[in-house]
């Protein structure tokens, strides 16, 4: 009977991760079309420029070393009020599409923003002031599932906006060449373990989190990750970081707005992920961290692989740009 309640203990918290995929797939396949109506354009002028890869790395690299060093001789507090800034500013970008549903009332005032003036009107309101709000709850009350809901919100709108940014053969180099880097970083340098430590212990929504027990509080939970693991201590939770269900949907959003009438291949890519993400779990059950991008990634371009040559007996939309 302690077996059978371990075994479903277990289960459970995995089983709930997979629907997060399923999810936050789901919902960026869904506002897709939202966003170009409302006009969000591309993050990138040119979606098959190579160097569109260089550009995002620099950034990542560049992003991840300022908040190690943070970390490290300076004050935690700054990273929460650089990523809660970020994550405020996506916000509100990716629910003014939705907002713009409603008729836009241009109320004679421009704001700027990069790429140019827009005018204030409702929706710009709307979206801001849900965007305030996010920070402040984050801020005040970090609990794992206000955590959740806005890892599912900022997940959906980067899967969105980089589908629309990259061509599908640069999303298949920028996925591989992420692999090997999350490899390299979470077995041999060892910094991106010490990253989480840091996310974890600031309660930001850059993790998806999954109690195993009842009663879990995220807020509460005082332990690192380095810390359980030196103790060999079982985790109360199942912890994912958000890049590991963002970067293998970049390439189901990717497929969909290049590929006419491509709903089952971006379900193809949807499956083949998790694939990758049952075999990572068999990995992590053994209670040790694991790079999930390799697996993922690659079950996420094996789906499409295999999918595209069911469908069309070839790699459809290599040669395809937006």
């Amino acid at each position: 009977m302690a077996k059978d309640y371990k075994d479903k203990k277990e289960l459970f918290p995995v089983v709930f991760m997979g629907l997060f995929f399923i999810l936050i797939h789901g919902l960026a396949l869904l506002i897709t079309k939202p966003f170009k109506a409302a006009g969000v354009e591309p993050a990138f002028e040119d979606v098959s420029n190579p160097i569109n890869i260089l550009y995002i790395f620099v950034i990542l690299i560049v992003f991840t070393i300022v908040i190690l060093l943070i970390a490290k001789f300076w004050k935690k507090k700054v990273i929460q009020i650089i990523i809660l800034g970020a994550i405020g500013y996506t916000s509100a970008y990716v629910v003014y599409p939705i907002f713009s549903l409603i008729k836009p009332l241009n109320l004679g005032i421009w704001v700027y923003i990069p790429g140019g003036y827009i005018p204030i009107t409702i929706p710009v309101i709307l979206s801001i002031a849900f965007a305030i709000f996010l920070v402040y709850v984050l801020y005040k009350y970090p609990e794992w599932y206000i955590i959740d809901l806005s890892g599912i919100l900022i997940g959906t709108g980067a899967i969105a906006i980089f589908g629309m940014s990259l061509s599908i053969l640069l999303v298949i180099i920028f996925l591989i060449a992420l692999a090997i880097y999350d490899a390299i970083s979470v077995y041999k340098t060892k910094h991106m373990i010490d990253l989480a430590d840091t996310v974890m212990d600031l309660k930001l929504p850059v993790l998806l989190v999954v109690p195993k027990i009842k009663n879990y509080s995220l807020i509460k939970e005082t332990k690192s990750l380095k810390e359980k693991l030196k103790e060999d201590e079982e985790r109360d939770a199942f912890f994912m970081g958000l890049g590991d269900i963002v970067m293998p949907g970049i390439l189901v959003t990717a497929v969909y707005n290049t590929v006419p009438d491509s709903i089952l291949l971006s379900i193809g890519i949807i499956i083949g992920t998790l694939v990758g993400f049952s075999i990572l779990m068999i990995f992590v059950m053994r209670g040790k961290p694991q790079a999930g991008l390799p697996l993922l990634c690659g079950g996420a371009i094996l789906g499409y692989v295999i999918t595209s040559l069911l469908l069309y007996q070839e790699l459809v939309g290599l040669n395809s740009t937006f």
